[in-house]
């Protein structure tokens, strides 16, 4: 769904000495957007604009956010559950 060029530009990457962790982000990130929807297909390049966006949100966070102790509480981003609630599936 998001490739690994995107990702590099949206976290401003500009070196690949980290492809295989941003690689493991955005496949934790598409599986997390997947299940948070309810899709019942493997999210792929043909996921609407707004569900990409909520999975590089994802990636964002997981990339800044790498280690267990941070100085500030971490907060939940709301963006992420107004770019996926229209297709959002409930079962």
């Amino acid at each position: 769904m998001l490739t690994l060029s995107e990702v590099k530009l949206h976290c401003r990457i500009d070196h690949g000495d980290e492809d295989t962790l941003l690689q493991s982000m955005i496949d934790a990130a598409t599986a997390s957007v997947g299940d948070y929807i309810n899709a019942t297909e493997p999210l792929d390049a043909t996921a609407p604009a707004p569900v990409k966006a909520a999975a590089m949100l994802l990636v964002g966070d997981l990339y800044a956010n790498r280690e267990a102790l941070v100085e500030r509480p971490l907060s939940k981003n709301p963006t992420f559950e107004r770019l996926l609630a229209p297709y959002r599936v409930y079962a």
